[in-house]
């Protein structure tokens, strides 16, 4: 397995894609943040607040994220680079998992732009706004107390950073049996882009009713993972990784089901 991840982190550092993807989530970090400090000092109209969120990690990772899924794995069909692993004498789970762990790098990567942009931009003390839109690193910036942000907050904002990066690996985690089974790109994209925006929609049910945010919570979806931020208590930086860690085990169970005795072509 180490030899498969070994050879996928390589082509996928090499690759140009890999490269395009990190350059559109940086300007759109950079995008966000301007944006939000603009509005916040009124010079700009609140009606800006949907290209600023068009520009945020929540809204760009669900679609580049999608894109990486079909780039990095159902490419590999088209390629024949699956083929030749499992002729070469790799399991198919084998296969599953490093492909899944070399595509949650890939999404620790290209969500780096966001880590570091709402960091520096904390770390100046400015005010940020984007309204009630805020997710995720959008969230951070626009919630977090920036006068208090002194060093003191940088540990506790790398960690929520490191589980913010997970949440998200755990949400595309449903696109590995995506990839797998659909073996196209064009298709992976649109349905995993839906089933995000119906994630958005469900969470609002889960907030007028308590029965279902309780089911809804068990998944990287719901609850309020992609809301953590520096006063975040332990229990909840915990709960967020549980959830998301055995929600990717499911993911990645499917996907073993799925295609343990698919036919290769």
């Amino acid at each position: 397995m180490l030899n498969l991840i070994q050879a996928d982190l390589f082509k996928m550092h090499k690759s140009m894609a890999i490269k395009i993807l990190f350059s559109i989530t940086t300007i759109s970090a950079l995008a966000m943040t301007v944006l939000a400090y603009l509005l916040e000092q009124g010079q700009i109209d609140a009606g800006m607040i949907g290209i600023g969120f068009m520009f945020s990690d929540v809204n760009m990772v669900s679609i580049l994220g999608a894109v990486l899924a079909g780039v990095f794995i159902c490419g590999d069909f088209d390629n024949k680079t699956i083929h030749d692993a499992i002729s070469s004498g790799s399991s198919r789970g084998t296969v599953i998992v490093s492909k899944a762990i070399v595509f949650f790098c890939g999404i620790g990567f290209i969500l780096l732009p966001y880590a570091i942009v709402t960091g520096i931009a904390l770390w100046t003390g400015f005010g940020f706004n984007m309204g009630a839109v805020s997710v995720g690193f959008l969230n951070n910036l626009t919630q977090a107390s920036t006068a208090a942000f002194q060093a003191s907050n940088l540990l506790k904002f790398l960690l929520i950073a490191l589980i913010l990066i997970i949440v998200y690996a755990s949400q595309l985690s449903v696109c590995v049996p995506l990839a797998f089974i659909l073996k196209k790109p064009v298709l992976v994209v649109p349905i995993y882009y839906v089933i995000s925006l119906l994630g958005g929609q469900l969470s609002l049910l889960a907030a007028s009713s308590p029965g279902f945010n309780r089911i809804f919570s068990l998944t990287p979806f719901g609850g309020s993972y992609s809301f953590l931020d520096l006063n975040a208590q332990a229990a909840d930086i915990f709960k967020a990784i549980l959830v998301s860690v055995i929600f990717i085990i499911i993911m990645l169970a499917i996907t073993y089901a799925a295609f343990r005795k698919a036919e290769i072509k």
